[in-house]
């Protein structure tokens, strides 16, 4: 491998990771993905990464994107993320990432940084609720339904992020 070829990989995996991780903040991170993956099987000339791999994954993004909107509506409004909630978010990715990565190896870093940062951002909304007056609380439900929402969008994005390294490195 070239360096030019290995600085492209780099970068490709690292915006792979970067939407993984937007998906936390509530951004549309499986489409990031899958624009990145796009790119990269254009860049490879299919190489790695066929058709069929990329309707796979316009299907998951899809359905994760579905999710999140449906998991949304039937549980109320979304509620922004606060500079608390990502340092906390920040903090239980590094470590879940941490706990989980000597049992999982790479896998473990990913699923970890994920559960942990999820956890890390559902504490500090729950703790944060409590000081606000009880008209201004978001509902369990709210929170319930924007913690579902992400879950099942994030773990869309797994799947898809495993998806891609498996046909890369195969």
């Amino acid at each position: 491998m070239t360096p030019l070829e290995a600085a492209g990989l780099t970068i490709f995996i690292l915006v792979m990771l970067i939407g993984f991780f937007s998906i936390l903040l509530g951004l549309p991170g499986t489409i990031v993905i899958l624009l990145d993956v796009v790119v990269y099987a254009l860049v490879t000339g299919f190489d790695r990464i066929g058709l069929g791999t990329l309707l796979a994954l316009g299907a998951i993004s899809a359905l994760a994107e579905s999710l999140e909107f449906l998991l949304g509506i039937t549980w109320a409004g979304r509620y922004g993320t606060s500079k608390r909630g990502i340092a906390a978010s920040v903090i239980g990715g590094i470590v879940g990432a941490v706990l989980l990565t000597p049992y999982l190896l790479g896998l473990g870093a990913l699923v970890g940084s994920f559960l942990g940062a999820l956890a890390g951002a559902f504490a500090v909304e729950i703790v944060s609720q409590r000081d606000l007056k009880p008209a201004a609380r978001a509902g369990f439900g709210a929170l319930a339904g924007r913690l579902a929402g992400l879950f099942a969008k994030g773990l869309c994005g797994l799947a898809m992020v495993i998806i891609t390294l498996t046909a890369v490195y195969s």
